[in-house]
């Protein structure tokens, strides 16, 4: 039998080990239609019905939110928005746990926080997951990665494309450079 570097056997792939999905299959497949017609839709949709279906699927949601259109929220019981939160277009928040977003909160068009993802290094690709938490005042750019287990201290900035998988102190901004090599500064 060919074993690849990796170990990953594609014929004994599992693809529920090591995810707790908070949820029973009714109401999780209630949520993908509700998603599908309201949230993946390029109709602008009202916020304010899009937060009352999030709240309607046990989201913890607070005032003032915009949430554009296609967006891509995996499990809303497992998803905690705070005051004054923008999310842009095609957003994907992946919250196989929890995902926690502070007040005054930017997510920008096409960002991806990723809650979990498999491992790679055991032949079943069990999952590992992780929360996400984006304190008060972050700015996560446009097309950023956001990976499991990660918390971006209050008023930081990751700036357009960044990919983060580890967390940020606060009052920093992370900007990714061409040769890969992140560079954390002070604010100005």
């Amino acid at each position: 039998m060919n074993i690849t570097k990796s170990r990953v056997l594609l014929n004994d792939f599992k693809s529920c080990i090591g995810l707790e999905r908070g949820a029973s299959k009714l109401k999780e497949m209630l949520w993908y239609l509700t998603k599908v017609l309201f949230f993946l839709s390029a109709l602008p949709y009202p916020s304010k019905f899009k937060v009352w279906l999030l709240k309607l699927f046990g989201a913890k949601v607070g005032t003032g939110i915009i949430i554009k259109p296609r967006v891509n929220i995996h499990f809303p019981w497992k998803l905690e928005i705070g005051n004054h939160v923008w999310i842009g277009e095609e957003a994907f928040l992946l919250n196989f746990e929890q995902i926690k977003i502070g007040d005054n909160v930017c997510i920008s068009q096409r960002s991806f926080l990723c809650g979990g993802n498999h491992d790679y290094r055991i032949p079943s690709m069990t999952y590992r997951n992780g929360p996400i938490e984006l304190k008060d005042g972050c700015w996560v750019g446009a097309n950023c990665f956001v990976g499991p287990n990660v918390v971006v201290g209050f008023d930081s900035v990751l700036t357009v494309g960044s990919i983060i998988v580890a967390s940020i102190e606060p009052n920093k901004v992370i900007t990714q450079r061409p040769d890969n090599k992140s560079v954390k500064r002070w604010r100005d």
